[in-house]
């Protein structure tokens, strides 16, 4: 069927994407234009005998985590405390990600939690991972270009995150917190692995969003190795379909993160909605009727496509079942339930196929003449979660480097970005 046929690529497709990435990073690092920001963290990767305990925010989304880590050296640490909150709580009455809220209130619920996971006395270096694109002018210093993932709290976007969040700190009367670094997320992740793996060299979150960092072998800015977080998301050299415009013009942003919405977690359940609602309308499913479900957005989500994904029964109960008790659709022929299936998995295999080329594009930079070994740190849902998307992905690098064996790997770094947030404060204490 041709609707979803556009959406498989073959492997010189993959590579004219992965030149065209590898284009874009080289004129965004030279400061000509480019949809990769190429923006500095001022970081290189740790020496993983860093040594201490400290503190972690990490928000990423639509919830916020504060963490103490304790790292041990050698590579190894520990997480001591963990609190996580969502940022709204309809039953509870707030929403910290609305443009009626201020983002000093924001900053203010975050730095709340703090004072319940720290020892009495005890100063704390603090590592803040704030995971939206920002331009820094120092390791403690990001100014949050754009909102992204849908939020929208006001008097945020143009402001240093890093003084924000001290001034909510001096509210509270935290004195004893210190901040010392604001990162990615994809930045964490990357220095979580290089602790312990001297391959790392990229970073990348598959999860709600998607981003990827690398170590540039000589930053433009010092002339020597620096962690470059890329806003790989928002790479738009890319072919788009029919019901990737329809999700774009509906999206907050327009026009803006092309490969993340074709990617991400926060928009493959909806892409998967536009297109079984284009195939409703045409009469190829569910003639009876129209389930509300594909006909309201965002409604769908990456744990249903998931978990379609996931059946691998002859003739998919575990859809049937989804329909049933989902979709409010009590009968389904096995074609039409193969055909649900058949949607998702075009829309998976195309995001892993996508971020495979993105990948190649940025090993084919660090290392032209392929001599070195490379571990890419992942973190995030669809890596860890989706049935096959590990899997998938390593296959596909395997067979670009066919003739390097063994030369990249794909490795889950899990609370990457929290860890590695601790870790940053680390670098820049020493």
């Amino acid at each position: 069927m041709q609707a979803l046929a556009n959406f498989m690529l073959s492997e010189t497709q993959i590579l004219d994407i992965a030149s065209r990435f590898q284009k874009a990073m080289t004129d965004g690092l030279a400061g000509k234009n480019s949809s990769l920001k190429m923006l500095p963290s001022f970081l290189t990767k740790p020496t993983g005998q860093e040594k201490g305990v400290y503190l972690a925010v990490d928000f990423g989304g639509t919830n916020v985590r504060v963490l103490t880590v304790e790292l041990q050296g050698n590579g190894a640490y520990s997480t001591l405390q963990r609190r996580s909150f969502p940022l709204r709580d309809r039953g509870k009455g707030y929403d910290f990600t609305s443009p009626e809220t201020a983002g000093s209130d924001l900053f203010q619920f975050i730095a709340e939690p703090m004072d319940t996971i720290l020892v009495p006395n005890q100063s704390y270096s603090l590592g803040f991972t704030f995971s939206f694109p920002s331009r820094q002018a120092g390791v403690n210093q990001a100014v949050l270009i754009k909102w992204t993932k849908e939020i929208q709290t006001s008097g945020v976007e143009g402001r240093d995150v890093a003084e924000l969040l001290q001034k909510a700190l001096a509210v509270r009367n935290l004195t004893r917190v210190m901040p010392m670094a604001v990162i990615n997320d994809t930045v964490g992740t990357l220095l979580t692995a290089a602790y312990g793996d001297r391959h790392a060299d990229i970073g990348s979150i598959c999860g709600t969003g998607h981003n990827t960092c690398y170590l540039e072998p000589s930053s433009p800015i010092t002339g020597q190795p620096m962690i470059i977080n890329m806003e790989s998301g928002n790479f738009n050299e890319l072919q788009a379909t029919a019901y990737d415009l329809q999700l774009d013009r509906q999206s907050q942003l327009p026009g803006e993160q092309c490969l993340e919405k074709m990617v991400g977690g926060q928009y493959i359940g909806e892409l998967t909605r536009i297109i079984i609602q284009d195939f409703i309308n045409k009469k190829l499913l569910f003639a009876s009727g129209r389930p509300e479900i594909f006909y309201t957005p965002y409604q769908i989500k990456a744990e249903h496509i998931a978990g379609i994904l996931a059946d691998k029964s002859p003739d998919l109960t575990g859809v049937s079942h989804w329909l049933k008790t989902i979709c409010q659709i009590h009968c389904s022929p096995l074609e039409e339930r193969t055909t649900l299936r058949n949607i998702a998995s075009a829309v998976i295999t195309r995001s892993i196929q996508l971020i495979a080329a993105t990948y190649t594009g940025v090993l084919k930079h660090i290392d032209p003449g392929l001599e070195h070994r490379h571990t890419i740190a992942i973190d995030g849902s669809l890596y860890e979660l989706m049935p096959g998307y590990a899997d998938k992905l390593n296959n596909i690098l395997k067979n670009i480097f066919k003739d390097k064996p063994g030369f990249v790997t794909t490795k889950l770094t899990k609370d990457g970005s929290g860890v590695g947030a601790a870790i940053a404060a680390a670098i820049v204490e020493e």
